[in-house]
């Protein structure tokens, strides 16, 4: 890879991680798989929101999405670099100090699946 398009990846992969929105999704993955109508929950945001923050993420190489039936489950991607892996303990540290991420957290905890995903 080229200087200049490992400079425009780094930076397109900040941009991603500039969004406060993001970083909660982020988080909410750390624990594992979600659907999108998890996310839109706990977030309090428009499917088309989600969708879009989650197409970013996907494009920087960050999560990964499979679908089910009518609906997509994202998962955080395993790390293939020492940058990505760096990047996930960023998130994990910002997890301690962020009182939203905790409030996210807790608020995922009584998502009904049943509504929406089976």
């Amino acid at each position: 890879m080229s200087s200049q398009a490992a400079t425009i990846e780094l930076e397109t992969i900040f941009r991603a991680l500039s969004d406060r929105t993001r970083l909660r999704i982020l988080n909410l993955l750390r624990d594992g798989e979600l659907c999108v109508c998890d996310l839109v929950e706990v977030l309090e945001i428009p499917q088309p929101t989600a969708s879009r923050h989650l197409t970013c993420l996907r494009k920087v190489d960050l999560v990964l999405s499979r679908k089910e039936g009518l609906w997509l489950y994202y998962r955080l991607k395993q790390a293939k670099t020492k940058f990505q892996s760096k990047l996930f303990e960023c998130i994990d540290a910002a997890a301690k100090m962020e009182p939203q991420f905790a409030v996210d957290e807790e608020k995922l905890k009584f998502v009904d699946r049943a509504k929406c995903c089976d």
